[in-house]
């Protein structure tokens, strides 16, 4: 179960390793996110989104090798990813390719809540 567990935080941590391709450029950031950014402020506040994404994302790989940094990655990647998805669902409309986002959001959430129960399952069969 320990390395199922790893291989899904490990799954998330590249998930959220992805977006740190958009600190390269606005054109990069417009490829992910269907959006055009042309205002150059917000050109570097998503570029500095991006590279947080790569603290998540690293944070959330090393966590898979890592079990005392697990609770951490846990963390974080569930505060990340479900926070981006309430604020999408709470937008309403959204462009296609945020949907895509949101959808894999949900999908590595998921993976991260079922490392958490496979993780605690397996910390109660070795304190029995």
């Amino acid at each position: 179960m320990r390395r199922l567990s790893s291989a899904l935080v490990l799954l998330a941590g590249v998930v959220n390793l992805l977006p740190v391709s958009g600190a390269i450029s606005a054109a990069r950031l417009e490829a992910l996110y269907g959006v055009a950014f042309r205002e150059p402020n917000l050109v570097v506040l998503m570029r500095h989104r991006a590279l947080l994404f790569g603290i998540v994302g690293v944070l959330l790989v090393v966590s898979a090798f890592r079990p005392a940094l697990r609770t951490a990655g846990l963390a974080a990647g569930l505060f990340s990813m479900l926070s981006f998805v309430a604020i999408a669902w709470l937008a309403g409309e959204v462009n296609a390719e945020l949907r895509r986002v949101a959808v894999v959001d949900v999908v590595a959430s998921a993976a991260l809540i079922f490392a958490a129960v496979l993780d605690a399952r397996t910390a109660r069969a070795g304190a029995a």
